[in-house]
């Protein structure tokens, strides 16, 4: 492990000269290139510095153990205690820093998600969601942008599609996908019955055109006119598009905007993701280290967490997390959650790394 960090230091340094070079703005594709490849190395930099720095304080005070002033082997006793207890977490911070990291993680993401059972109570869940995550995104400074919905009369959503951009927010919300099941009463209820509904969530990194290759004698795209609310203009154009993808089946539709050209652009970028997500799984499923790095299946038919409103609490059932600050979780504080899904899927990368 060491003589890895010690190449990935040198490789840092080589970096930090290039960038110290005033010749290198004439070429601003280069100086991001590098800039980029030295940030993306300075924490693990950082890390391994102070692991050093601290070894190097160890050893320091374990000769101070045979000075002749028993103070000072006393404050060297102590010194050690401290360093010795700081140092297994730190080696442990390296490892997780060198794990292989997932080329999607910086990519912008479309969430998908769908009333399941349940009825309308389901597809209120599914709008509870959408809030949720909008309000995550909001508190992490991303935007988001709504692609295709359909709404049911009540106010939930049979469907809703939206398009999150940001700062690595793939990584944020990857483990996200999944059946959502609802435990509560809902407003209809008289008898004040608990119902069981759910929702499902896929998460999708947005595809860039180096990405997914879709040729267009592959797609068959048909218009329509819209239905649903929307204004009168929705029985005189065919502004909805469904894009049909024939090698995979992948039927993608939107007639959300009043514009052909619009609905047609936002379906394409939605199946783009779609199929560089089929892709990743399909490799995922090839590659037994790559299955066992995931934190469950990512199957949108795998029922991953419960919320549970009479007890105000939500179960992640993958990592066996329960927390009682339900209210908050649903206003979008999600990073309990978040921060505990990866480091369960980092545990399981050292696991698989380890038994390779």
């Amino acid at each position: 492990m060491f003589a890895k960090l010690e190449s990935l230091e040198k490789k840092y340094l080589e970096l930090e000269e290039a960038l110290a070079d005033p010749d290198i703005f004439n070429d601003q594709e280069r100086y991001r290139k590098i800039a980029k490849s030295h940030a993306d190395l300075e924490d693990i930099v950082t890390l391994f510095r102070k692991h050093r720095s601290l070894q190097h304080d160890l050893e320091e005070n374990k000769a101070l153990l045979h000075d002749s002033d028993p103070d000072i082997c006393e404050m060297a006793r102590e010194e050690i205690a401290k360093i010795e207890a700081e140092l297994p977490q730190l080696e442990h911070d390296l490892k997780v820093a060198l794990l292989p990291p997932d080329p999607l993680d910086e990519k912008n993401t479309i969430l998908e998600i769908r009333a399941g059972t349940g009825g309308e109570e389901a597809a209120l869940f599914a709008a509870d969601l959408f809030r949720m995550y909008t309000r995550y995104a909001e508190l992490q400074g991303w935007k988001y942008e709504i692609l295709s919905e359909s709404a049911t009369e009540g106010g939930g959503f049979k469907e809703i599609i939206c398009l999150i951009s940001g700062n690595r927010v793939y990584s944020h919300l990857k483990y996200e996908a999944g059946t959502h099941r609802v435990q509560r009463v809902p407003v209809t209820e008289t008898q004040g019955r608990i119902h069981t509904s759910a929702a499902t969530v896929a998460v999708l990194p947005e595809a860039d055109e180096v990405d997914v290759e879709i040729r267009p004698e592959d797609i068959t795209i048909d218009v329509y006119r819209a239905s649903g609310a929307g204004g009168q203009h929705v029985n005189k154009t065919e502004s909805a598009v469904r894009i049909t993808h024939i090698p995979t089946g992948t039927v993608v539709t939107c007639q959300d905007e009043r514009s052909q050209h619009k609905n047609k652009a936002r379906a394409m970028k939605v199946l783009a993701s779609r199929l560089l997500a089929q892709e990743r799984d399909k490799q995922n499923s090839e590659v037994s280290a790559d299955r066992k790095a995931q934190v469950g299946s990512g199957d949108r038919s795998e029922r991953i967490r419960t919320y549970n409103f009479p007890q105000g609490r939500c179960t992640d059932h993958r990592i066996n997390l329960t927390l009682y600050s339900l209210e908050k979780i649903m206003q979008g504080e999600l990073t309990p959650l978040v921060e505990a899904l990866a480091t369960a899927a980092q545990t399981e990368a050292l696991k698989a790394q380890a038994d390779a």
